[in-house]
């Protein structure tokens, strides 16, 4: 019987494993010296001036609209068509999503619907790098601009992804807004088990994130441990327990050496499968713009209208291989109902009938027909040809018709 194909793996071994036990026996395993040299060295992966590490993405986004002065009552631009905790985020600081359209070949913002949906009421742009994939920033940048608004990347699976800029190639993170939020969750390419990272140009932001982080903390505990002389530390804001342990960060001290590796392998994989699916009829294959290169985080297919991807997927998990069902969209989770986030141009709470919105269609439409392919570093080309065989299998003509979506009476 043909092993079991996971949807993703981390790529540890005892490499990581050493890291933390080093730090374990060390004695010090919270944040300290390993989180400031990861923060060091991600800042330098990335091309960033200030690199801060946290216990999430979440975490980092919801520090970096605080940081940027979204407070109660204020909109914040953004995307339904991504996981909830981008919509989440903004919640947290008691404003409002204003949720515009993707654009249905990068599953990213489209940048001609943002000048529609900004208010008196906006305070932020959050843009999001969709599974990797780099948002256009070129066109981002200057609505952003001639409005007055500050712009947080949402670069949660974005590690290792690069943009064109001036004619030279970049990675996102430097950033080109004012603050990108990473994860470091085991589906990303890098991971510490959980975390993430803000960077950003400012080190008045970066000071910022450091008290947002540590409950407000004046003085951080490594100032106190290594001081000859008392130290009394206040408390000027209410802050927050986003720490990243040491633990953590010496195994993303690890991780953050294979990156070159993981990007590698990852475009080798991704440009494997669009040649094995180049004639699939019913499959649209994933595609960069010609600025962007994305780090192929996760690999999303889309399947005709006619087919039913769950019963796809089942079937494909019938025969031993883990898929994902596509990017979701807030604004259709029980968590987000209508009255908590506005619709583009509509400015107002949704009157659509259901729980979707016709301002919002495509990231629907995406939604309702994606299905993300197994990828990870140590997949062989032999999982994958098992991967596009069953895919193949399941999305063809059957006299069951059970990838078939049931047809109205």
């Amino acid at each position: 019987m043909n092993k079991p194909i996971p949807f993703a793996r981390p790529w540890m071994d005892e490499r990581e494993a050493d890291a933390a036990r080093r730090v374990i026996l060390s004695g010090w395993v919270t944040q300290g010296p390993e989180v400031a040299a990861f923060e060091r060295e991600f800042a330098e992966a990335v091309g960033a001036p200030h690199a801060c590490a946290v216990s999430s993405c979440t975490a980092a986004l919801h520090m970096a609209l605080l940081a940027v002065g979204v407070a109660a009552g204020d909109d914040v631009v953004t995307v339904s068509h991504s996981f909830v905790a981008t919509a989440n985020s903004i919640r947290y600081c008691g404003a409002r999503p204003v949720f515009v359209d993707v654009d249905a070949a990068s599953f990213n913002m489209d940048p001609s619907r943002i000048e529609a949906a900004i208010t008196p009421r906006t305070r932020a742009l959050l843009v999001v790098h969709q599974l990797g994939m780099p948002c256009d920033l070129a066109a981002i940048l200057p609505i952003a601009a001639r409005h007055g608004l500050p712009v947080i990347e949402d670069a949660a699976c974005a590690i290792g992804s690069e943009i064109e800029w001036n004619g030279a190639w970049e990675r996102i993170g430097r950033p080109r807004g004012d603050v990108a939020c990473f994860s470091f969750h085991p589906r990303k390419l890098v991971s510490t088990g959980d975390g993430g990272m803000l960077t950003t140009r400012s080190s008045d932001r970066d000071a910022q994130f450091r008290l947002l982080r540590q409950h407000g903390m004046s003085v951080p505990d490594t100032v106190r441990h290594a001081s000859a002389t008392v130290i009394a530390e206040s408390y000027s804001i209410v802050g927050f327990n986003y720490r990243l342990t040491d633990i953590q960060a010496a195994v993303g001290r690890e991780q953050l050496k294979r990156l070159p590796s993981l990007i590698a392998r990852r475009r080798e994989l991704a440009a494997r499968y669009h040649e094995l699916l180049a004639d699939l009829p019913d499959v649209v294959r994933p595609r960069e713009p010609e600025w962007a290169r994305t780090n192929w985080q996760t690999y999303t297919v889309r399947v005709a209208e006619g087919l039913d991807p769950r019963a796809i997927m089942q079937q494909m998990l019938d025969a031993g291989i883990a898929t994902r069902r596509g990017v979701m969209n807030a604004h259709r989770e029980p968590a987000h109902p209508k009255g908590t986030w506005s619709c583009g141009p509509a400015h107002d709470i949704c009157t659509c009938p259901g729980p979707g919105c016709g301002w919002l269609r495509a990231g629907e439409q995406i939604q309702d027909t994606a299905i993300a392919l197994p990828m990870f570093n140590q997949m062989t080309f032999e999982d994958q040809d098992r991967v596009v065989a069953a895919l193949r299998a399941a999305c063809s003509p059957a006299p069951t018709g059970v990838a078939r979506k049931p047809q109205p009476a």
